[in-house]
């Protein structure tokens, strides 16, 4: 893609973005995947040392390091590039946004696969830890702060440490940048059982009252 596409796809989903030109000076999200880019093309050709002298002066000027080898597809958006780490043998499909802080990781040092895949379509919120040589499947929102080590099937909401499904559904996830917009299985939890101890209180008052009356 070329560096005209890129800022486009970054004035599309950041709303602080307003011109190409404001893009290609300022928005170190649309540099960090324009020098990975460049890094990646001469890593596939062989030129191992300058792809890596690429991706080092691209962690320095952006925050963002993006291992030259890994894959990542058309439609890629970082939302502040600060702090966010991608493992040489992560693969990425297309129309992805990560914000600032997130890890794509292993936990090996073996060589080979070991780490993440990420499907089409996919958010993965701030300071998200995905690690290890496991699938994220298409649609999938993945919350800020969360952790997660096993696989996630398509359409679905993760959040948490470590990572819990936490919505599932049979459509299309739209893309955008409410990755705050997720439920909190915990405080649904906690509502629940408030409710059952509401429950059990009412009928205990019933049966106190039916026993004075006797």
């Amino acid at each position: 893609m070329s560096w005209r596409s890129e800022a486009r796809i970054a004035m599309e989903r950041d709303p602080c973005i307003r011109t190409e030109k404001e893009a290609m000076l300022f928005a170190q999200g649309v540099h960090a995947v324009l020098l990975y880019r460049l890094s990646h093309r001469h890593w596939s050709r062989g030129n191992f040392g300058r792809a890596r002298m690429i991706n080092y002066v691209s962690h320095v000027l952006t925050g963002a390091d993006i291992h030259p080898a890994a894959m990542i597809g058309e439609g890629f958006f970082i939302d502040h590039a600060t702090g966010l780490v991608i493992g040489e043998t992560s693969i990425i499909g297309e129309n992805v946004c990560v914000f600032q802080g997130v890890t794509l990781g292993g936990v090996t040092a073996c060589r080979g696969k070991r780490h993440p895949t990420i499907g089409n379509n996919v958010t993965v919120g701030a300071n998200a830890t995905i690690l290890g040589d496991i699938h994220i499947g298409d649609n999938v929102k993945v919350g800020a702060g969360s952790v997660v080590v096993k696989d996630v099937p398509s359409n679905s909401t993760i959040i948490g440490v470590p990572g819990r499904v936490v919505r599932r559904e049979g459509v299309h996830v739209k893309v955008d940048l409410r990755h705050d917009d997720i439920p909190d299985p915990v405080n649904e939890s906690i509502s629940e059982l408030q409710r059952t101890v509401d429950e059990l209180r009412a009928k205990l008052a019933d049966l106190e009252s039916e026993i004075k009356k006797k």
